[in-house]
């Protein structure tokens, strides 16, 4: 197995911006599926992002498209997504989560990151 881990989160005011990292560490996949998500308080988990790395266009959630977008670091080790145009209701604890291919679930889970967003 390997590790994957989630970071950059922060409190901004509303209309601003924040990066979001996900760092996948020791598998041996080729390549990978990695999906984003995030739950806000009281809400259920929502995926607001996917992309498999080994080629195809990304997936957005209708709630984010046009305002986030997904890039790759030096290598498929790291990814990041950024958040632009940020509103209080997209104030949640966000994650990274990888399987081998893009399925129903993922099976590696990271640890989440805390996006406050104020008015």
């Amino acid at each position: 197995q390997g590790e994957v881990v989630t970071s950059g989160g922060g409190s901004v005011q509303a209309g601003g911006s924040l990066r979001l990292s996900c760092e996948v560490s020791t598998y041996t996949y080729v390549d990978y599926c990695l999906g984003w998500f995030r739950q806000a308080d009281g809400k259920e988990r929502e995926e607001i992002a996917r992309i498999y790395t080994g080629g195809g266009g990304p997936y957005y959630a209708n709630s984010v498209k046009g305002r986030f977008a997904m890039s790759q670091g030096d290598s498929k080790n790291t990814q990041f997504l950024q958040l632009n145009s940020l509103t209080p209701e997209d104030t949640g604890i966000y994650l990274c989560a990888v399987d081998r291919a893009c399925g129903r679930t993922f099976r590696y889970w990271a640890q989440g990151t805390q996006v406050t967003v104020s008015s």
